[in-house]
């Protein structure tokens, strides 16, 4: 077998390390920080962004298609390769790697570190408070390098089941988006249809003041707190960080930015609903719905269900990621949650609502598992690929 240092094939930097906050603006160049990196792509959740000005100062950071970034801290290790449309964007708090593409195809080189090259990071990690991946261990990784033309057939091969996992995280985008615009049509511009299959509000449905959210609404509507809605959730086990398995019976759900956080085999720990549940981040104010068994992630994880008919939980989801929580900063969110006003239409409405987005959601829900399966198919077929147990043909 043939090993060799990945300073050997490729040029090692790390990108800007400091304090940033002040110097995001609201479009400009993209600023990928850690959280935005994954196992083989780059998630755009929160994605921040930096004047070109600002970007020249901080050249040596700046990334180029085909480059590989790897994460140093939160969970070191991780990388992609840099796509197309993020040529010339900036970072922060990665390894930057430069490929010799005479010598490894970076597609191959990403693969390796995230599958192979992870019991290397986790043995050298550094730092005494917060534990993290530095370039100098980088440089010093043993990469097993097959010829270059395996190298081409194994990145080929798992660019495929890749792209084929992207266009299934878009088609739940777009599934998300449909029941989204419905929710605006319906219960905020409440367009929603009349007894006669017209557009409520513009066909001049009688509509009254509600002073509790200081605007008119559809007569017979009524206001209540998010906190007069909520029924009583089975008090099951939480699952600790520390705990999550990467394999495991049971998928965590947690108030991170990843749909499906770990595992676990706990069984005290399932919740399952046939309304499903609605999870919120009291710290990070991410909101999911979840039509499938799971187990809950400890901290900051919360879940809610509706208690009520006239707010089924595919409504109430819609609410509630359309309520705005960022103005009270760093806190437990859900508490003002709880205390915002929301609007409950008539029950025939949002049944009706809900009959049209369910199956929206039951999609949802197979997609993520088909993701999951494919990501498991690659996992399990790159160590053959790259001993050469399984030929992958071009």
């Amino acid at each position: 077998m043939k090993f060799t240092k990945l300073s050997d094939i490729a040029s090692l930097t790390v990108g800007f390390v400091g304090t940033m906050a002040q110097h995001y603006v609201d479009s400009g160049v993209p600023f990928l920080r850690s959280l935005n990196i994954k196992p083989f792509y780059i998630d755009s959740t929160d994605l921040k962004y930096i004047s070109a000005s600002f970007s020249e100062i901080l050249s040596k950071s700046i990334l180029h298609e085909n480059d590989i970034v790897i994460v140093r801290t939160g969970i070191p290790g991780t990388c992609c390769v840099v796509p197309k449309e993020y040529d010339g964007c900036n970072c922060a708090d990665v390894v930057i790697v430069h490929p010799d593409f005479s010598k490894v195809n970076p597609y191959y080189l990403a693969a390796y570190i995230n599958v192979w090259g992870q019991k290397q990071i986790l043995n050298n990690k550094v730092g005494a408070i917060q534990q993290h991946f530095n370039v100098h261990t980088a440089e010093e990784m043993l990469v097993f390098l097959p010829d270059k033309e395996t190298q081409d057939r194994v990145a080929n091969l798992i660019c495929s089941v890749n792209e084929k996992i992207q266009v299934n995280e878009r088609l739940c985008t777009e599934l998300e988006a449909m029941a989204k615009t419905l929710y605006d049509y319906w219960f905020v511009q409440f367009d929603f249809p009349d007894e006669n299959g017209k557009p409520y509000r513009t066909s001049g449905g009688a509509m009254e003041k509600c002073k509790e959210l200081g605007r008119e609404v559809p007569k017979g509507w009524k206001p209540y707190k998010i906190s007069e809605l909520l029924a009583p959730i089975p008090n099951t086990v939480r699952i600790q960080t520390g705990e999550y398995k990467k394999e495991g019976a049971v998928p965590i759900i947690d108030q991170s930015a990843s749909f499906i956080a770990g595992y676990t085999n706990e069984e005290s720990a399932l919740l399952f609903s046939d309304s499903g549940y609605i999870v919120f981040g009291d710290h990070t104010r991410i909101v999911k719905f979840i039509r499938f068994p799971f187990a809950r992630g400890a901290d900051g994880t919360q879940i809610i269900d509706s208690n009520s008919p006239c707010m089924p939980n595919e409504l109430f989801y819609q609410a509630i990621r359309s309520i705005n929580l960022s103005n009270q900063g760093y806190a437990r969110h859900y508490k003002f949650l709880k205390d915002t006003m929301v609007i409950v239409p008539k029950e025939t409405i949002a049944k009706l609502y809900q009959k049209i987005v369910s199956p929206l959601y039951e999609k949802i829900s197979k997609i993520v598992f088909e993701n999951v399966e494919l990501e498991k198919l690659r996992d399990w077929l790159l160590p053959m690929l790259m001993n050469g147990q399984v030929i992958a043909k071009q």
